[in-house]
This record gives structure tokens, sequence and C-alpha cells, in this order.
């Protein structure tokens, strides 16, 4: 039942990381908008990406 866990852990880890790392590389690509809803979006983007990978390094660190 141990590796079913691990095998859950390790799913959701790289979820995170590839949700987080696409949150950041979409918040660095312009959207074509100006003024405060552009910095709105990349802040949201950035929040989520940053998110996304403590989420990973925490399911990294649990696994270890």
């Amino acid at each position: 039942m141990s590796e079913w866990i691990s095998a859950i852990g390790f799913a959701i880890g790289l979820v995170a990381f590839v949700l987080g790392l696409s949150s950041i590389i979409m918040g660095f690509m312009s959207s074509g908008q100006s003024g405060p809803e552009a910095v709105k979006q990349k802040i949201e983007y950035g929040f989520f990406g940053v998110s996304g990978l403590v989420v990973c390094l925490l399911m990294g660190y649990a696994l270890s």
C-alpha cells in the first residue's frame, strides 16, 4: 500500500510542477493588454506559478 501512496504523491508533485512552470511562463508572455489589468494578470500567474512550485517541493520532501 505504501507504493500507491508514493505514486500518488509523485503524480501530485509532477502535476504541480508542470502547472507552476506553465503559469510562470504565461505570466511573462504579453497578452496585448496594458495598464492595471495586465499587471493584475501577471501577478495572478506569478502567484499560481510560485504556489505550484512550492507544492512540488513539499511533495518531493514528503517522498524523501
